[in-house]
């Protein structure tokens, strides 16, 4: 076995030898290596009649313990609690006409995990921005969520001058930088 398929069995191996306990890309990995056995490949050259779409969910969630955190002094992160709040905060970014980011994410989520120190960075390099974080699971949000049309984690509102001017669903790190420096820059 080639050192590309051997790599990608022992990632099958790592996520669980039961069918049940497996990612989608290790069992579509496992049934792959069974059904096509003798086909190897050059570590260049991707295995045929295989493709991958990568997912953030692991049976370990364990292993993704980063969190969004305010902890040190100042932040610009603002964590919504409540329906009320997040009301709020949707009301003082509109009168105001404040930029701001409204963050919808969920304790569960793989990629919301993924995201949440570049999110972090971001706040710290556009402190004029306000983020709020919100948990979709916090009792309480759902009427809230529903009227916002949040149906999916990680969601991210943008606003600029009251408005909203764009949303990004999913951990896309390029477009989540791109869109925030061209919307909160300071010239």
């Amino acid at each position: 076995m080639r050192g590309s398929n051997k790599a990608l069995l022992v990632r099958a191996l790592i996520f669980g030898s039961h069918r049940s306990s497996m990612n989608s890309f290790s069992r579509r990995l496992h049934e792959n290596l069974i059904s096509n056995p003798g086909k190897t490949s050059h570590p260049s050259k991707p295995l045929s009649n295989f493709t991958t779409k990568f997912h953030f969910s692991t049976p370990y969630p364990q292993l993704f313990q980063r969190t969004l955190s305010s902890s040190s002094g100042a932040s610009n992160i603002v964590l919504v609690k409540s329906d009320e709040e997040l009301n709020s905060g949707l009301k003082n970014v509109q009168e105001k006409s404040s930029p701001a980011v409204f963050y919808f994410t969920a304790t569960w989520c793989g990629p919301c995990k993924f995201i949440s120190p570049v999110i972090e960075e971001l706040s710290k390099k556009y402190p004029h921005a306000t983020i709020y974080k919100v948990d979709i699971d916090t009792e309480g949000l759902q009427n809230a969520l529903a009227n916002l049309n949040i149906a999916a984690v990680p969601t991210l509102d943008f606003y600029k001058n009251g408005k909203k001017e764009t949303t990004i669903v999913g951990a896309d790190v390029a477009k989540l930088k791109n869109t925030m420096e061209s919307l909160y820059r300071e010239d």
